[in-house]
């Protein structure tokens, strides 16, 4: 019924652009997002805003793809793309922002990765985020001359280190004690929308809960800072092994900042990752990261230099690299923390704007 519904909606729009009654939209780039408050619209809007501030506006966001006729349609992911694309004019040039997925996430994944690999002359680029996917993709026949690696951004100047009095602040308004590890976990770990009780394994919370029991029984005092919707199977399993946690839902993105403030640490436990954002935001509030390879991770995360990485997903391997870095000295953390944060800058969104107009954009308008 989905598909059914695209095409309904697009056949107007692209029958209107191929007789001349409508001449598309405005910007020369049309930036598509979903309709929902999280990474792939603001990845969009990020993107969006550092591309106009170089060249005035040369991007749009939409939610409306059916409406794309003779631009640059960029499809903030892989899904987007299957959805709509081949419904859309023939005469846009096509981008896909393509983060993660891999047969072996399951059937239903290995079956979406053959469309999309079936569609591929139809795309004039591929933006991927990371190292791994970037090698995965080119594996997989991508050419080279059609894909580019540009990271997933972070707002520097708003994801900033606390100050003492910041953090004394917000752990109080938060309930949380001084005495505690705090242990962050900023995403969506559910299946659906609702309270998420059937766990999103691919996000690794069960890894998560493993991490932070087994930190625990090496007497660390834990506590977890969850935010985000679909946390019901975490927060039960942390009841369950007796771990004190603290569940936040931020109305807006950059209410995320005072929540890092508030961390010692933070877990990347998942088994497949785009970035994930949580990463690059952590190093550049100063908050030590210890990351499963995924995603960005192996980008920026040095072992011991800029944060903890391991092999493997399990939460014994996790909880040693936690303990270990926990163990630093004051003047050996604040070195790992500065140097995260030195490594996070090639993330920053104004350089990922300036990369998406040099790499992109800018030969895509000329043709």
């Amino acid at each position: 019924m989905r598909q059914i519904n695209a095409r309904a909606l697009s056949i107007p729009w692209r029958l209107a652009g191929a007789i001349g009654l409508y001449p598309g939209s405005q910007a020369p780039v049309q930036f598509v997002i979903e309709n929902a408050d999280w990474a792939i619209r603001w990845v969009g809007e990020h993107v969006r805003d550092e591309v106009n501030l170089l060249h005035p506006g040369l991007v749009q966001t939409t939610i409306h793809p059916q409406r794309v006729v003779r631009r640059v349609a960029h499809f903030g992911s892989q899904y987007m793309w299957l959805a709509w694309g081949e419904l859309l004019s023939p005469d846009n040039r096509n981008v896909v922002s393509f983060f993660h997925g891999k047969p072996e996430d399951g059937p239903a994944v290995a079956r979406h990765i053959d469309h999309f690999l079936a569609r591929l002359p139809r795309l004039s680029m591929v933006v991927t985020a990371s190292g791994m996917i970037e090698n995965r993709l080119l594996d997989w026949g991508i050419p080279r001359e059609k894909l580019v690696r540009i990271p997933i951004g972070v707002d520097t100047r708003a994801f900033v280190p606390p100050t003492a009095e910041e953090r004394r602040a917000v752990r109080e308004r938060f309930g949380i004690p001084d005495h505690v590890i705090v242990v962050g976990s900023f995403q969506k770990d559910g299946m659906g929308w609702g309270d998420g009780m059937e766990p999103k394994l691919i996000k690794g919370p069960d890894i998560y809960v493993d991490t932070l029991r087994l930190m625990k029984l090496a007497g660390i005092p834990v506590m977890a800072f969850l935010t985000g919707p679909a946390r019901g199977y975490v927060k039960q399993r942390l009841q369950q092994a007796g771990i004190p946690f603290t569940h936040t839902f931020c109305r807006n993105h950059l209410d995320l900042v005072a929540c890092y403030h508030a961390l010692d640490l933070y877990l990347v436990s998942s088994r497949e990752e785009g970035g994930p954002m949580g990463l690059m935001e952590s190093m550049a509030s100063a908050v030590p990261v210890v990351s499963t390879k995924v995603g960005m991770a192996p980008d920026l995360l040095i072992d011991g230099v800029t944060g903890g990485l391991i092999d493997g997903f399990n939460g014994e391997a996790l909880a040693r690299k936690a303990c270990e870095l926990l163990s630093l000295a004051p003047s050996e953390i604040e070195r790992l923390k500065q140097a995260a944060l030195s490594a996070v800058q090639v993330a920053d969104w104004s350089v990922v704007g300036r990369s998406h107009w040099e790499m992109v954009y800018r030969h895509l308008i000329q043709r």
